[in-house]
């Protein structure tokens, strides 16, 4: 029986993000993310559509978790780096951070990744993700660097740190030669040869 079976059956109402993700990605597992809709969701969770309205604002959503509260993290780890680290090695720090997760969490993390960077139909949508993360490494670098955040050391870090950090994720998406905390690890060296020489 699955998941959204069993919740139907006689499970108590949903009460968890962890809980709507965990039916959301069998369904889009089974159907497609395309084909599943918010009254599937709904339905395998034995729940209305408002009730999913009030852990996430869409279905595009899902996917993405619980972002919000990734990025605080990410901007508080950031922040609290001791300023002789340099610059390079505290974003590489935070963001293999950022990206650790339980080795029995990881499943679901591919599966996450997998929907995030190769569904057409979220690519819109993670635009705007991304720009968020972006925006935090460019206001820790434009602090670090006492430079505007909009100017183009801070601009470059984001988009460099981003674009190294889906790298990362593509190749260990394709591959398992490597864990994905050794790939982002790796991808410090091209951070330093950007914003420490």
């Amino acid at each position: 029986m699955s998941t959204a079976q069993r919740l139907v059956a006689g499970r108590p109402p949903v009460t968890s993000h962890a809980e709507i993700e965990a039916v959301s990605f069998e369904l889009f597992a089974t159907q497609g993310f395309d084909n599943t809709t918010l009254d599937d969701i709904a339905t395998a969770l034995g729940v209305g559509r408002r009730t999913l309205f009030r852990y996430f604002p869409s279905k595009n959503d899902i996917p993405w978790g619980r972002f919000d509260a990734s990025l605080e993290v990410l901007r508080v780890n950031l922040e609290s780096t001791h300023a002789d680290v340099p610059l390079f090695e505290a974003i590489n720090r935070a963001v293999v951070d950022f990206n650790h997760f339980d080795p029995l969490a990881l499943p679901q993390h591919r599966q996450r990744m997998t929907l995030i960077l190769r569904t057409p139909a979220l690519q819109a949508h993670s635009a705007l993700r991304y720009e968020q993360w972006r925006a935090v490494i460019a206001n820790y670098v434009a602090t670090r660097l006492a430079t505007p955040v909009d100017s183009l050391v801070p601009r470059l870090a984001g988009h460099v740190a981003l674009a190294l950090a889906l790298s990362a994720y593509e190749q260990w998406l394709e591959s398992d030669a490597h864990t994905l905390e050794e790939l982002l690890l790796g991808t410090g060296s091209a951070l330093h040869s950007i914003l420490d020489n």
